[in-house]
């Protein structure tokens, strides 16, 4: 009897082969040996079929055939696999086949593609063995074979993967078909097309859609704010200190309503006033009222998640988050890196106590090959277990981003781009084993009259984990070391003249506009832009999408032309049509532009998973929220409405809508 194994790509049974050590001969489609098969998907084969495989009548879109929510999901075989898929239902119920090792990728999709393979195959009565791996090295495949669970054990996951699709299908379905229905003509009249315009909607994409449009306009609401703040030229040894008003409790401007935050003033000339009053009595002397010293410590930042390097990648080499997959995923595929589609940018205590190897192997990648040798001679890894960047509570199918310390032989192989998005990976990981930077922070308080100044600026004493993390890099030294020097100088009650105050206008900026990788942390985030890393880390639930599916999101909304991405820049913006697909849903299924409700959907998947929640009722919660919201459309009649509203959005763009619309179709 013999042992099938079925993997996901065809590179990666090869891989699975030459861990195996396994004398094969190639046939189409697999490699068998003696005792073992090895066959491969590429990608998915199986896929949910469209409504009129159902019913033919249902091709027709019509609202009387709405809400279309089947009792018996059908699926098809993907035409352009189809030969694939025959080979692979033929090697799944051979004879001689007694075991199944399912080796797709080890996650959610990566489960549903096996799982839509044996369904349509018929497979009964094998013994199914999962094997669950965090990267190709030949080491983790065999630990993985040899630890492979029974496929059982991951139902709950698969009953969340069939779930995630349903979800989608039927809301892209139901909503896409309803929303079409209902204002496709009053977009096409509007921009003057022919044919009916086709809104396509999605649990995921529409809420990125919305994120996108609703920065857009903030930022064209935005009106910038001029304000005022006043610079002190303090004298010490000959030498200038700048010191920056702030109101305080002794101000004659605390509680006023001419502030601008804290440190500066709405118009000029209370600003002017304000230094009228500090200079009215010469000579201007300022007396120090506190100085404090104190050295603070910066750690490494957490190792990579996917969004979290895909916002590194769009940032450092302007490529877009599906790029950055891309890269990744070959790094993963030739072994250099470990799983790349997680959402957890720790480590495992296992991984952790076996760390050293991974260590070991970077002492041969030159550029970094200097500082893995001085963390294996001096044993820095030995701590790991007890810091802040192993933790099993935060790990779910996979630990963060790592090299595996292995491959190195496929690095003659890679681009320039594959080669430094792995050298960020090398960097990042190889920092966490220094000790943290270490910076001096000196802070002053100075009062002249009633109001008072301050200076500060900090210097780095030691580098720590920056002589890793800078290595290679062009970076600016932080602080000011001759202001430092001459602050460290100073006592309280020290008496500095001033020289001169002088104004500094500055104006109020708009929101940023979301750029590949920021709108990928935001996803991550549940809608939230948070650009502190530490506060990100602090953030526990689930996201917008996952880590698997957030580039492709993105990329959708391009290829829709709903959103434009700069490929120089990595900015989004939206479209004039992406506006007004926005304006419907806003109109009409307005929780679909809903980041907290959008991100609770995945969360209620993650419970399927998990097992707190069965699939039954994740159903039946799914079909009453497609319903109530296909009869809220059904019932709505604001299609003259949406006139005015999309008259608002196209004055911004070149071609605007015409507003020769007057006749209405429903």
């Amino acid at each position: 009897m013999k042992s099938l194994f079925i993997t996901e790509k065809p590179s990666v049974a090869r891989e699975f082969a030459k861990a195996l050590k396994l004398n094969t001969t190639n046939h189409d489609g697999y490699m068998e040996s003696n005792n073992t098969i090895i066959t491969w998907c590429v990608g998915h084969l199986i896929t949910m079929s469209y409504p009129d495989k159902y019913d033919p009548a249902l091709k027709r879109w019509d609202m009387n055939t709405l809400p279309f929510l089947p009792k018996e999901y059908k699926y098809e075989v993907i035409p352009s696999v189809k030969k694939q898929y025959t080979i692979v239902s033929g090697l799944l119920n051979r004879v001689d086949v007694e075991t199944i090792y399912v080796c797709t990728d080890s996650g959610r999709e990566g489960e549903y593609i096996y799982r839509l393979v044996e369904q349509m195959a018929q497979v009964t009565g094998k013994n199914r063995k999962r094997v669950w791996i965090d990267s190709q090295t030949e080491e983790e495949v065999r630990r993985g074979i040899k630890e492979a669970k029974d496929l059982s054990e991951y139902d709950n996951l698969a009953a969340s993967a069939y779930l995630r699709a349903k979800e989608d299908y039927l809301m892209g379905i139901n909503f896409s078909r309803a929303l079409t229905l209902k204002y496709g003509w009053t977009i096409s009249n509007y921009m003057n097309q022919k044919k009916n315009t086709v809104i396509a909607v999605g649990r995921v994409m529409t809420c990125v859609l919305g994120m996108i449009v609703r920065r857009e306009r903030e930022i064209r609401a935005f009106i910038p704010t001029p304000f005022y703040r006043i610079l002190g030229d303090f004298i010490m040894d000959d030498e200038k200190i700048e010191m920056e008003w702030r109101v305080t409790d002794s101000s004659q401007y605390n509680g006023s309503p001419y502030l601008y935050r804290e440190n500066g003033l709405k118009e000029e000339k209370y600003a002017r006033q304000l230094i009228d009053y500090l200079i009215k009595e010469p000579p201007v002397i300022g007396e120090v009222l506190s100085i404090s010293r104190k050295k603070e410590k910066k750690y490494a930042p957490l190792l990579f998640n996917l969004a979290e390097l895909q916002n590194t990648c769009s940032k450092m080499f302007k490529i877009s988050p599906d790029q950055t997959l891309k890269v990744v995923q070959e790094l993963y595929e030739k072994k250099l890196v470990t799983y790349p589609r997680t959402d957890a940018r720790v480590l495992s205590t296992a991984v952790a106590k076996e760390i050293y190897k991974n260590i070991r192997g970077l002492t041969g990648y030159a550029p970094f090959a200097e500082f893995a040798t001085k963390i294996i001679q001096n044993k820095q890894y030995q701590t790991l277990t007890k810091t802040r960047y192993v933790n099993d509570k935060q790990i779910t199918d996979h630990y963060a981003i790592i090299p595996t310390g292995q491959g190195l032989g496929a690095l003659c192989s890679l681009n320039q781009l594959s080669a430094s998005v792995y050298m960020v990976i090398v960097r990042r990981f190889l920092s966490i084993f220094y000790p943290p930077a270490v910076y001096q922070k000196i802070n002053m308080e100075t009062a002249v009259k009633t109001e008072h100044f301050f200076a500060s600026t900090k210097i780095l004493l030691e580098k720590g984990y920056l002589e890793v993390a800078n290595a290679g890099l062009r970076k600016k030294e932080e602080g000011n070391p001759r202001l430092a020097e001459l602050l460290s100088k100073i006592r309280k009650g020290k008496k500095l003249p001033v020289r001169e105050f002088h104004i500094k206008e500055g104006t109020t900026t708009p929101p940023k506009r979301y750029n590949s990788g920021s709108m990928v942390l935001a996803m991550e985030n549940a809608g939230q832009l948070i650009e502190d890393e530490e506060l990100r880390a602090q953030i526990k639930g689930s996201g917008i999408g996952t880590s698997a599916t957030r580039a492709e999101i993105i990329k959708k909304l391009v290829n829709n032309k709903y959103i434009t991405l700069n490929k120089k820049t990595q900015i989004l913006t939206p479209t004039q049509v992406g506006e007004m697909i926005y304006d419907v849903c806003n109109a009409s299924i307005r929780s679909l532009l809903n980041p907290e409700l959008t991100a609770s959907w995945e969360k209620g998947l993650t419970y399927v998973a998990e097992g707190s929640v069965t699939e039954e009722e994740y159903m039946r919660k799914l079909e009453k929220f497609v319903t109530d919201r296909i009869n809220g459309v059904r019932n709505l009649n604001n299609q003259s409405n949406l006139q005015q509203i999309f008259d608002h959005s196209a004055q911004f763009y070149k071609k605007k809508g015409t507003k020769k619309n007057e006749t209405v179709k429903k």
